[in-house]
């Protein structure tokens, strides 16, 4: 086996690995592809004779690529941070495919990806590297310019603000249970109904993207987001099971048949404690629904 065969031979044993890491850094499939491509066409430029872990070193130059994009993206400040959803993972309601389970290993649910998306860049590669992947942080300070002590700060503060993620309930069908009770009371405008399945400090995040201005919006409290679930009412009879990113959620249609939104929902104590939905046209047709199909 030549050279160029023996490393793409070892960068595919390694790209689950790797895009498991960029979708925890970025938030969005589309994108970790796009690093982890980025990741192949530097390792073709560089000469990796001498490197004794490969995985090690594809793994840093993963994450620096993902920190750049972190921050181009916070400088464009191309999203509304009040209400950003990350890009999800869809999948039958029956199970996650094996290639998306990789992705979505250790509870990487869309609540601990909401509260990843609100560190700043470098506190979200320190903890994700160091907490998700165990790399040392002697390796990671390098990658992000700072003392081996700094990144170690970087990672602990992002720990306090992870620790306040909601834990969604281990049971799928009990989460299925409440969330079909909650779009069965928007169907029929019930809102004592939605009142009994929803937590009372409950926050929904509709991430709508660029259109219409100022549509992005966080609403906490059962009250404001059963009123708001009201109005969800017109598209719940075209809303289909899906599980997202693992956990009970729906996948909603226009009357087109065209991708209207994906909600996904924490259930915790069997109550819904969070509900995220992602409405941005442009980040929706980045999303593969052909594994509902297959």
């Amino acid at each position: 086996m030549n050279e160029r065969a023996w490393l793409v031979e070892r960068f595919e044993e390694n790209r689950p690995h790797l895009k498991a890491v960029a979708y925890r850094m970025l938030g969005s499939v589309s994108e970790a592809e796009d690093a982890v491509q980025e990741a192949w066409l530097r390792l073709g430029r560089s000469d990796v004779s001498d490197v004794e872990n490969l995985r090690g070193w594809l793994t840093t130059v993963t994450a620096r690529v993902c920190l750049n994009m972190l921050r181009s993206r916070h400088t464009r400040q191309e999203e509304p941070f009040d209400a950003r959803v990350p890009e999800p993972i869809i999948s039958r309601d029956s199970g996650v495919d094996p290639e998306q389970a990789v992705l979505i290993a250790d509870s990487v649910g869309l609540a601990l990806l909401v509260v990843l998306e609100t560190l700043e860049p470098a506190e979200r590669l320190a903890f994700v590297l160091h907490d998700m992947f165990a790399v040392p942080f002697e390796d990671i300070a390098p990658i992000v310019g700072r003392s081996t002590a700094a990144a170690r700060q970087l990672a602990s503060r992002a720990r306090r603000r992870v620790q306040g993620a909601a834990v969604p309930d281990a049971d799928l069908t009990r989460q299925r249970q409440v969330v079909d009770a909650f779009v069965k009371a928007a169907r029929e405008g019930d809102f004592e109904a939605l009142l009994a399945v929803l937590d009372p400090a409950i926050v929904l995040r509709a991430d709508l993207g660029q259109l219409p201005p100022g549509a992005s919006r966080t609403v906490r409290g059962a009250h404001a987001v059963a009123q708001q679930a009201l109005t969800f009412s017109k598209f719940a009879r075209s809303a289909r099971p899906a599980l997202v990113n693992g956990a009970a959620g729906m996948v909603v249609f226009d009357p087109n048949g065209e991708l209207f939104s994906v909600m996904g929902f924490t259930v915790a104590g069997g109550k819904i404690v969070e509900i995220d939905i992602l409405g941005d046209p442009a980040r929706l047709r980045q999303i593969d629904l052909d594994v509902l199909d297959r």
